[in-house]
C-alpha cells in the first residue's frame, strides 16, 4: 500500500525518548529528529515510523528508534493513539496514519540520525518552542512527561 494517498490508514510508532541519565521525575531532555522524508519533511517531531507485517507495535518502536536515532530503547507504556491526516491542497487524504505513542527508555547507543532522519537531538523540555513542532506531537510529549512524573521509578 502507498503511504502516499494511501487507500486505508497506516499504523504507525512514535516514541517519547528521555535521557538517559534522567529517566525519573526530573526528565527534561528527549530526543527529536528532523524528518528528512515526507510526510513533515524538514520538520522537528518525535522518532517513528511504519509496523511491518509480522512485528508487534513495541517491536516496531524499538526497531524505528534504532535505524532512525541509533538508540537501543525499552519501550515503557503507550502515551496515546493518535491520528495523523494530513490533506492536500484540494481536501484529499495524502497522508493518513494512526500513531501508537509510546515513553521509552534508552537502554544503550549513542544518538545519531540514521534512515529517514535528516537530523537528531537532545532537545530540552523547556525549550520544545524553537523547533515549531507540531501541536498534536507536543500534547503527546507533554503527557509523556507528565506520566513520567507520577511515576518516577518507570
Amino acid at each position: 500500500m502507498s503511504r502516499e494517498y494511501p487507500s486505508a490508514p497506516i499504523l504507525g510508532v512514535s516514541a517519547v525518548v528521555v535521557a538517559p541519565v534522567l529517566q525519573k521525575a526530573e526528565a527534561r531532555s528527549l530526543v527529536l529528529v528532523r524528518r528528512g522524508t515526507q510526510p513533515l519533511l524538514g520538520e522537528w517531531s518525535l522518532p517513528g515510523g511504519v509496523v511491518e507485517l509480522g512485528e508487534t507495535i513495541e517491536q516496531a518502536v524499538a526497531r524505528e528508534m534504532c535505524e532512525e536515532t541509533g538508540l537501543t530503547v525499552r519501550p515503557l507504556r503507550i502515551v496515546q493513539v493518535l491520528d495523523r491526516i494530513h490533506r492536500d491542497p484540494t481536501g484529499r487524504v495524502q497522508y493518513h496514519y494512526v500513531l501508537v505513542n509510546f515513553l521509552c527508555s534508552v537502554e544503550s547507543g549513542t544518538l545519531s540520525p540514521g534512515s529517514d532522519a535528516a537530523e537528531t537531538r537532545w532537545a530540552d523540555t523547556d525549550d520544545l518552542q524553537r523547533y515549531a513542532i507540531a501541536p498534536e506531537t507536543l500534547a503527546v510529549i507533554h503527557k509523556a512527561m507528565t506520566m513520567l512524573a507520577a511515576e518516577p521509578n518507570a
